[in-house]
């Protein structure tokens, strides 16, 4: 049991952003629309354009791939640890920090 569970905790992990990566290649899900003029409007105003959402879902991809193969997982962890930050950043920082938790005030 102790080695079945960084391999089911990995996959799942992999899993997950690879999911994300493909989905935002692929146009599978729908795009979100925002308010005019709002902080995060602004924000992908700005990150749309220059390249640097496709950037950070290759790292996603790429980082979901390596997390699922045990040998190079300590690899994928170090790519995917600043996309966690900057996913967490935008969170705090650019959205309402109560959409995190999903929380009505």
């Amino acid at each position: 049991m102790k080695k079945r569970l960084p391999l089911i905790a990995s996959i799942v992990l992999g899993l997950l952003f690879l999911m994300a990566s493909v989905m935002y290649f692929l146009n599978l899900g729908p795009k979100p629309t925002f308010p005019e003029g709002s902080p995060i409007a602004h924000f992908f105003a700005a990150f749309g354009p220059t390249g640097y959402l496709k950037f950070v879902k290759l790292f996603e991809l790429v980082g979901g791939l390596l997390v699922m193969i045990p040998r190079l997982r300590n690899f994928g962890l170090l790519l995917l640890g600043p996309v966690i930050v900057n996913i967490l950043a935008y969170h705090l920082l650019v959205d309402d920090p109560m959409s995190m938790l999903n929380l009505k005030y």
